[in-house]
C-alpha cells in the first residue's frame, strides 16, 4: 500500500472514532517534512442540520478543529509516526462548514521519504 493511502486510513479511522463518521474522500500529499491532508464529506447528518445557523456552524467548527488538535496532543494515533518515520511536531487544522471541506497540515521532525 502506498504511504499516502496508509496515512489516509489512519486519519479516516481517527475521525470516524471521534465523530462517528470519517471523510468520504481523503487526499494526502507529502511535501518535505509535512503531510497535507484534504478531506471532503466530513459532516454527519446531525452536524449538517445544526450547521443551518451561524451558532451551529461555530460550534461544529470548534469541535472539528479544537477536538482534533487535543486528541493528537493527548494520544498520538497508532502507527502515524511509525508510518512516516518521524515525530509529529505540530498539527494545523481547519474546516469550511459550508463546503464540508477540511484541511490538516501535519508537520514532522524530519522529511518524509
Amino acid at each position: 500500500m502506498k504511504k499516502e493511502a496508509a496515512f489516509n486510513e489512519i486519519i479516516r479511522k481517527v475521525r470516524k472514532d471521534l465523530f462517528g463518521k470519517g471523510p468520504e474522500k481523503i487526499y494526502t500529499y507529502f511535501v518535505e517534512n509535512m503531510a497535507v491532508t484534504k478531506m471532503h464529506g466530513n459532516l454527519t447528518v446531525s452536524e449538517k442540520f445544526i450547521s443551518k445557523t451561524a451558532e451551529g456552524q461555530q460550534m461544529i467548527h470548534n469541535a472539528r478543529t479544537v477536538m482534533i488538535q487535543e486528541l493528537y496532543n493527548e494520544n498520538m494515533p497508532e502507527g502515524l509516526e511509525e508510518l512516516v518515520g518521524s515525530k509529529l511536531l505540530h498539527l494545523f487544522n481547519d474546516i469550511k462548514i459550508e463546503e464540508d471541506l477540511a484541511i490538516s497540515v501535519f508537520i514532522f521532525e524530519k522529511p518524509i521519504k
